[in-house]
């Protein structure tokens, strides 16, 4: 009996490769994801950015939509990442919105690297305030601009809050 700790999470990691293959056989790129929780799939999917022209349809983002489709946002929190390949800065930042406990991943930036798909350098955008990505970025605090945040805290959806 093995006793690494993560041993259970291998079918899982080797489900993600699966997908993986079976989207490139079709044309896609090698990037897929699944969304555990307590042992159960709660979604997969694979990168669907030329697919449907969505530069956000990254694999995490799609498997990670499909889990709370079927759970909730609430069901998938808690829940642990699957990847094929090391998440983008794009990918760690949706399982952090989605309150994703764990991630885990096949193959790591350097390999994916190497076969082209270098997305290494956009973590350096954690590190640097949003105002000064190489976007333009404007505040413009029209009359009433906060009246949607206070109606929301006293709507019926801020109660629940």
């Amino acid at each position: 009996m093995s006793s690494d700790p993560l041993d259970h999470l291998t079918p899982f990691v080797e489900e993600a490769v699966k997908i993986s293959r079976s989207h490139v056989a079709e044309g896609g790129i090698p990037f897929s994801g699944v969304v555990v929780r307590d042992g159960h799939v709660l979604g997969t999917g694979f990168n669907r950015v030329r697919e449907d022209n969505d530069p956000t349809a990254h694999a995490e983002v799609v498997a990670l939509r499909k889990a709370a489709e079927k759970a909730g946002l609430h069901g998938v929190a808690g829940s642990t990442l699957i990847a094929s390949g090391e998440p983008c800065a794009l990918c760690y930042m949706a399982a952090l919105h989605f309150n994703v406990e764990h991630i885990v991943f096949a193959a790591d930036r350097k390999t994916a690297g190497t076969y082209g798909f270098d997305y290494g350098r956009s973590y350096s955008i954690f590190s640097t305030d949003p105002t000064q990505w190489p976007l333009k970025v404007t505040h413009v605090p029209v009359e009433g601009h906060e009246v949607p945040f206070q109606e929301y805290l006293t709507g019926p959806k801020g109660a629940l809050r």
